[in-house]
């Protein structure tokens, strides 16, 4: 019996890096985390434990905080295009490196003073190869609820359907989401802001007959928005808000309080293209 070595790849994971920027009146604070993916000819070290095209993990990690004080961090896609751009053209045997950074938020309330700003993340990918490079930008827990406007009716009914039609729901849900873009010639700040602005106007404007028809809109309005985008990837669970039952303490419910579970929840996905 014989074994094969199928597609493989190594990096570094959870690499914490904060950067203060203080050259200003006000600080500016830029924390990412960031991953590092190498493939390219790595047989050796799988199948004999031969290491010499092995750049160590611990290199790619000390890699990324020299960089952030040699050339500064600046925006989730261009640290990382650099970064991938650099192991792909020093490491003879790395032919792909792919670059994941996660961004969180801060918010300043004085010169020098910050406070995490809630769970949403700012997400960049970068996958370089000797070929060219490739971005995708995202975002991921950014929670967001309509009040109103959103109705859930006309589904199949088996003798398993218990849910109720209903002509006016909660509508809340945590985006995750990703863009690729088509160039690598973009402002990043600007196309950022400009994405994520299309994904809350179309959540807003949008009344909702289904979370699908939402996600179509959402995905339709940022590539309206962003020439550089080529295609979007939603996920976007349901949390459901459901009414309580008040009745037992005599006391109606006009759409006023809600109980919101966690789990389970509906998960609803897919892609918009040009």
């Amino acid at each position: 019996m014989t074994f094969t070595l199928g597609p493989n790849q190594y990096g570094k994971a959870g690499v914490r890096l904060v950067s203060v920027d203080r050259s200003g009146d006000r600080h500016v604070v830029t924390d990412f985390t960031v991953a590092s993916a190498l493939s390219g000819d790595l047989e050796g070290t799988h199948l004999t434990g031969d290491n010499s095209a092995v750049l160590a993990t611990d290199t790619q990690k000390n890699t990324v905080y020299a960089f952030a004080r040699e050339f500064g961090v600046g925006e989730p896609e261009a640290f990382g295009l650099r970064l991938g751009q650099h192991f792909v053209s020093t490491q003879a045997a790395i032919h792909r490196a792919r670059i994941t950074i996660e961004q969180h938020r801060w918010e300043a309330f004085g010169p020098h003073s910050f406070a995490r700003s809630g769970a949403e993340t700012r997400r960049a990918r970068v996958v370089v190869t000797s070929e060219g490079a490739e971005v995708s930008s995202g975002l991921g827990d950014l929670t967001l609820l309509n009040t109103t406007d959103s109705e859930f009716h006309g589904f199949p009914r088996d003798p398993y359907t218990t849910l109720p039609e209903t002509t006016e729901r909660i509508l809340a849900t945590s985006v995750d989401a990703w863009w690729d873009h088509s160039t690598t010639d973009v402002e990043w700040a600007e196309a950022y802001a400009g994405a994520r602005d299309g994904l809350l106007a179309a959540f807003a404007g949008t009344y909702s007959y289904s979370l699908q028809q939402t996600l179509f809109a959402m995905g339709s309005r940022v590539l309206a928005d962003c020439p550089s985008v080529a295609e979007v990837r939603l996920a976007l669970p349901n949390k459901h808000h459901n009414l309580v039952d008040l009745t037992p303490f005599g006391l109606d419910n006009p759409d006023q309080v809600y109980v919101a579970p966690t789990e389970p929840y509906g998960l609803i996905e897919g892609t918009v293209r040009r």
